[in-house]
């Protein structure tokens, strides 16, 4: 056949011979073409110079009938031009459709030699009717990220897929709060109220156009709380009355099934409207001596009582004058009067020689008990021991008191190491007595002994009587997380172990004559319902220590850990209290602390010290003023400890990096029978609106593989950033093609989508673990949960006073309890130790809950040495110099 075309070609239509030794191209080339419905194709070849086109499909030629021949010249040439067209039927198709795809490409001819097409692809186009997965109706929270998947029909060609909200077209470059993955999913990366509607996923081809079924997206908005109005006008115009404020939950206001405020919106509050009093006369003075003009005078005043908010005053005269009679007219009144007037001066003298002489005694005493106290002031050095600091040169500390760091006091009968609880004694001993002073004077109702032990009642009762109470029937029945102690005016330390969670109760924080039953325990924050609203997150556990009401006359320390950054430029961190009606009330902002207020806090990289002079419900919460904010997440993988089937799981926990959730996750591992197989890390999780995203690489493909369909796993960034989800984790399901296989390497990435991320790399043998237990990652913390008396506290008592007595009052050489703030690295809080009674003691305070585990007395020392060497020895100092 092609020797018989190739001959008619060269017969029939000789070129002309300048253009005989040319070669055919193609002006027009078959292209790909689809098959819809049951419509043939056409399929089209262009050439120059030819003699003739004939196509060939799928190896074989195409009978010359079926070519429908056009023949033309190039006016520009004068070269022939020949098109060939072809029609492709549906059948022709079907008959290899799933063998091989459908081709057909032409061949043109000349005298000099021929040409071949480009291939053409004829498929039959379609579009199935029912989609692999349609999106979903999803409730979300104002502000959240919301994902809608698509996942088209399958259809040939494949088919585009656009989406539309309430039957309108979305278009993500118009609103760049949309986005349209490549897998066709749809994200709004900031639901906005107008988001609200029903969402359809369109796919279509050249074939048809299928829409999925409607996917309602809800945005709704949790209402909050507006600020309280200002009080009204006291009810009563006199005595005592109500007065009230109010607020509205209209900050934000309610929508869209969203939750209403939680708490009152009406306050009331007692008051008393002071009344008006009016004026009142008091008696007649007697008349006065019969003067020179023959009149006597006598007066009255306006108080009884005096005229008063309002009040009227007094009608009528304040004076009086009399005529005498004849006989009492006086007819002199010099001698008289001098007299009179001699007497006065003389008595006057008097009464101020007797004032002069009891001030010159009083002065005098007071000296000698000043002198007294400041030449035993040495107690205060001795205390801390041993120094071995000796002076350059003898007497520039003083002449004779060298040895003030070196001599071992002899505490024994005043101070001695106590724990547990406090009870009265009938019988007087002297097991308590004090030698040197009122600084451990005994209790009103009799002396108190402090016995070593634990509280006499059965732990289970005194949570029952705990949690009996009216504010407190949410305190969970848990010994495990709570600590409880009884306490007087000596004070004590509660601590949760393992947790970063302590109560200082400092000396005379209780009332002398006062014994409290204390207690400190943590909440679960899924049974809190703690409101947060906008960018606020939780950023420490929620802490409860009680009872609530009891009176404290100095601020207890409330320590317990946080997962901020720490960077208050980021942060608007405030301090939240539940009252007793069960509401969140914001008590205090950090950076905006006002000192008289009873509450003031000292934020650290990772620990919050709240000074509280009122027991309660405590929790940090952060609200973001920039993207830059960040919280700290602890990652923790586990593994299981013992694996004897071919599947393996690895847990990765994704939590807020403080001790109490570390010490719950592991409890809780512990008894799925999982350890740690990496160390701990930690990731700054930012306010960026983007979720956190996990995923396993790089393993053996030929000993592993992973059973998840997707190629990583999300965490929503709500979850994360609301804090009140304690335990969120993912878990990575991995098969061994064997049971032999006991190596696993891979890699570990964890990332915020468009933010930075860290990837761990594992190597290890699940079946022999050669790594340290689980216990070697922690500080265990063993010290025990409660400590009552001198025990609880590195400074011992007697010291603690010395050192209050001689820092307290102001030097003006600044030689006081500035210089120990600022020696300590606390001057930022100085206004707030000034407002104190006795500042040293709230520095000391301080320190005590900072050095608990790691109290160092030679470094306080040594700090107290540098004040004396530096400040003109303050230990020794008398009055004239300070």
């Amino acid at each position: 056949l092609d020797q018989f075309l190739i001959h008619a070609a060269t017969v029939t239509h000789p070129l002309p011979a300048a253009f005989s030794d040319l070669l055919p191209h193609f002006l027009v080339e078959p292209d790909d073409v689809y098959i819809v419905k049951n419509k043939p194709v056409t399929l089209t070849c262009r050439s120059t110079p030819a003699t003739q086109i004939y196509f060939k499909c799928n190896g074989e030629w195409v009978h010359q009938d079926q070519h429908l021949i056009d023949r033309d010249v190039d006016p520009a040439t004068g070269l022939p031009v020949m098109q060939v067209k072809i029609d492709i039927s549906r059948q022709q198709v079907e008959k290899i459709f799933g063998l091989e795809d459908y081709w057909c490409q032409c061949v043109a001819w000349s005298t000099t030699g021929t040409q071949k097409s480009q291939k053409a692809y004829v498929r039959i186009a379609y579009l199935r009717k029912n989609f692999e997965e349609e999106p979903l109706g999803k409730e979300v929270a104002l502000d959240q990220e919301v994902l809608l998947r698509c996942h088209p029909p399958e259809g040939v060609p494949p088919a585009e897929v656009e989406w539309q909200r309430n039957e309108e077209l979305i278009d993500p470059k118009t609103d760049p709060n949309f986005f349209i993955t490549v897998d066709h999913n749809l994200i709004i990366k900031q639901a906005r109220l107008a988001d609200t509607g029903n969402y359809t996923c369109v796919a279509k081809n050249i074939v048809a156009r299928r829409k999925s079924s409607s996917a309602t997206v809800i945005v709704y908005v949790n209402g909050g709380w507006s600020t309280w109005a200002t009080w009204s006008a006291c009810s009563a115009v006199c005595g005592r009355g109500w007065q009230k404020r109010s607020r509205s939950c209209t900050n934000p206001t309610p929508l869209n099934g969203g939750t209403s405020c939680e708490g009152q919106s009406v306050q009331k509050s007692a008051c008393t409207a002071t009344c008006p009093v009016d004026g009142g006369w008091s008696e007649w003075s007697k008349w006065s001596p019969c003067g020179a003009d023959c009149t006597m005078w006598r007066s009255r005043e306006c108080t009884q009582p005096s005229p008063s908010t309002g009040g009227k005053e007094c009608q009528g005269l304040d004076l009086q004058s009399l005529n005498c009679t004849s006989e009492q007219c006086p007819q002199t009144a010099s001698g008289a009067e001098d007299v009179a007037l001699y007497v006065g001066i003389v008595a006057v003298a008097l009464c101020l020689t007797l004032l002069l002489i009891v001030l010159v005694l009083v002065y005098r005493r007071k000296k000698e008990g000043l002198d007294a106290d400041v030449a035993d002031s040495s107690i205060l050095t001795t205390g801390f021991q041993p120094m071995g600091i000796k002076p350059t040169k003898p007497g520039v500390w003083a002449p004779q008191n060298s040895h003030l760091l070196t001599i071992q006091p002899d505490l024994t009968t005043t101070t001695t190491s106590y724990q547990g609880t406090l009870r009265s004694r009938r019988e007087v001993t002297g097991k308590f007595s004090v030698s040197n002073g009122p600084l451990l004077e005994p209790l009103p109702n009799g002396s108190h002994t402090l016995h070593n032990g634990k509280l006499p009642s059965d732990p289970n009762d005194f949570m029952n009587r705990l949690s009996s109470q009216t504010y407190f029937k949410t305190l969970p029945r848990d010994n495990v997380n709570t600590s409880y102690g009884t306490f007087n005016f000596l004070g004590g330390r509660l601590t949760l172990p393992n947790t970063g969670i302590s109560l200082l109760i400092p000396p005379e924080a209780i009332p002398r004559g006062k014994i409290y039953e204390i207690y400190l325990t943590i909440q679960k924050k899924e049974d809190m319902r703690l409101p947060l609203a906008g960018c606020q997150t939780l950023l420490s556990p929620v802490v409860s220590c009680g009872p609530p009401g009891v009176m404290l006359t100095r601020p207890v320390i409330l320590s317990m850990d946080h997962c901020s950054d720490a960077c208050l430029e980021n942060w608007a961190i405030r301090l939240k209290k539940q009252s007793y009606e069960g509401t969140w009330e914001d008590v205090l902002q950090l950076g905006e602390e006002v000192v008289s207020e009873p509450y003031y806090c000292q934020l650290e990289a990772e620990t919050c010290r709240v000074f509280t002079e009122q027991l309660g419900r405590f929790a940090l919460v952060g609200e973001s003023l920039s993207m830059a904010a960040a919280k700290r997440l602890k990652l923790l993988l586990f593994a299981p400890a013992y694996c004897s089937t071919l599947e393996y799981n690895i847990r990765v926990y994704c939590m807020d990096d403080t001790q109490d959730l570390l010490k719950e996750v592991m409890q809780m591992e512990r008894q799925l029978g999982g350890r740690l197989i990496d160390e701990p890390h930690i990731l700054l999780f930012k306010d960026s609106y983007h979720n956190l995203r996990l995923s396993i690489h790089d393993m053996p493909q030929a000993h592993w593989r992973s059973k998840l369909l997707a190629g990583y796993q999300e965490i929503p960034f709500y979850h994360i950033w609301s804090g009140s989800q304690r335990t969120l984790h993912c878990t990575f399901t991995l098969e061994r093609q064997s049971l032999s296989t006991c190596d696993l390497t891979c890699t570990l990435c964890v990332w915020q989508v468009e933010g930075e991320g860290q990837s761990f790399t594992l190597d290890f043998n699940i079946s022999k673990d050669i790594r340290p237990l689980d216990s070697d990652f922690l500080l265990m913390d063993n010290c025990t949960p409660a400590l009552a008396g001198p025990s609880a506290f590195q400074i011992p008592y007697l010291i603690r006073q010395k050192i209050c007595s001689s820092l307290d009052t102001p030097c003006p050489n600044g030689a006081d309890w500035r210089l120990l703030a600022q020696r300590l690295k606390l001057d930022r809080h100085m206004s707030f130790f000034a407002s104190k009674a006795s500042p040293t003691s709230v520095i000391l305070d301080l320190w005590e809950t900072q050095h608990f585990h790691n109290g160092n007395l030679n470094q306080l020392a040594a700090v107290m040495a540098e004040i004396g060497k530096q400040e003109a020895m303050i230990f020794l100092v008398s009055d004239g110099e300070c």
